[in-house]
């Protein structure tokens, strides 16, 4: 019987979303909260590392800190301990494969900007400016109304000049379901004056008026603008994130030049599968939904592709805090979708040549393509 020949290797991943790491050493404690989504601590007598993303960091990141894979938690963290969090960030983000981070900057606390993460990764990184950061940082800065939305305009003009890319969070501050028509100029400056009268210093941007406004600023600069869809953490109402409430926006927003990009999706992955194939200028990922399902990861990526256009769907690890959640969403992924396609082309549905195709355009090439990325280097 013939051998089938090997599959190529996969060119260098862009992660297309994801947040800076933890410049800390980190202990159990500390370390432990970045595996999940919760505000709370494990269930008494048990640990975060009894996950499906626990489970994955201890078989992906201790060979790469020089452990056998599935070693115990205690002993992980006593050889990055050992090592010191520069080295081990550094070793952890070199064995990933990614070539290119979009990093999203709007949350706060003591993380590595693009740039610090390019240097640890030896790879190459853009900004993803969050909306909502931008327009409370602009509040922190004006007294009026009128002020306000006059810098706001200057500030998202401003971003575009440098960033890759807008995202905004409304999924969690409001929910989905917005009008989706862009506010006019005086419904914006009314809540806008609501706002910003009720607004307690670094208090949060929760109206659906000055939402949609900043999306709608967005889509007018061209940029890909990244919205959250699917579950995340407690501050969010997850019958409010399912993207299919925002089929109205995007049906306004067709045309206009801004891609739309669906992120996470799970549990709602095949709804956002469905907008990317009936919408030209929809695309999505299950980014943060690989490494929280983590074995089962080739299934969701399976639902993913029943109906998303391969041309459609992005790579992305949504990793935040810990080194190692980008060694686990990277490899995660690449090994779901060589076990998807190994199976496929296996079966006779696909062929080879067409199987190789597909997962450099999910890996590297849409998101390229998208970002304005060059290839192979990642500069715009």
């Amino acid at each position: 019987m013939a051998v089938p020949p090997a599959a190529p290797p996969l060119p260098p991943l862009v992660d297309h979303h994801c947040h800076g790491v933890v410049t800390a050493e980190l202990g159990l404690g500390s370390f432990e909260p970045y595996l999940t989504e919760s505000h709370a601590p494990a269930a008494a007598g048990t640990t975060f590392f009894d996950t499906q993303t626990g489970f994955a960091v201890r078989r992906w990141c201790p060979p790469l800190l020089g452990l056998e894979p599935h070693c115990p938690p205690a002993h992980y963290l006593a050889r990055r301990r050992e090592i010191g969090a520069y080295e081990s960030t550094r070793l952890l983000l070199r064995g990933t494969g990614i070539g290119t981070y979009l990093v999203d900057t709007g949350i706060p606390g003591d993380l590595t900007g693009p740039a610090e993460l390019a240097a640890s990764a030896g790879a190459i990184a853009h900004e993803v400016v969050r909306l909502e950061t931008l327009a409370e940082g602009v509040a922190d800065t004006c007294g009026t109304p009128e002020a306000f939305v006059t810098a706001l305009a200057e500030a998202v003009h401003d971003a575009a000049r440098a960033a890759i890319g807008f995202k905004s969070v409304a999924a969690y501050r409001h929910g989905l379901a917005l009008e989706p028509e862009p506010p006019g100029p005086a419904e914006v400056r009314r809540a806008a004056a609501d706002w910003l009268a009720a607004r307690q210093s670094g208090g949060r941007l929760h109206d659906p008026v000055l939402l949609r406004h900043l999306m709608w600023s967005a889509v007018a600069t061209g940029l890909p603008l990244q919205l959250h869809t699917g579950f995340g953490d407690p501050d969010l109402r997850l019958d409010r994130a399912d993207p299919a409430l925002l089929t109205d926006f995007v049906k306004a927003t067709d045309g206009l030049g801004s891609a739309l990009v669906l992120l996470h999706g799970y549990p709602y992955h095949r709804q956002a599968a469905y907008l990317a194939n009936v919408f030209p200028h929809v695309y999505a990922d299950v980014g943060l939904a690989i490494a929280h399902t983590g074995a089962r990861a080739a299934a969701v990526l399976a639902e993913t592709l029943e109906l998303a256009p391969f041309g459609k769907l992005m790579f992305s690890t949504d990793a935040y805090g810990l080194p190692e959640l980008y060694v686990t969403g990277a490899r995660l992924f690449t090994g779901a979708l060589r076990r998807l396609l190994g199976e496929w082309v296996a079966e006779g549905a696909w062929s080879a040549p067409d199987a190789h195709r597909v997962a450099a355009l999910l890996v590297s090439g849409n998101a390229r393509r998208v970002y304005g990325l060059s290839d192979p280097g990642g500069d715009r």
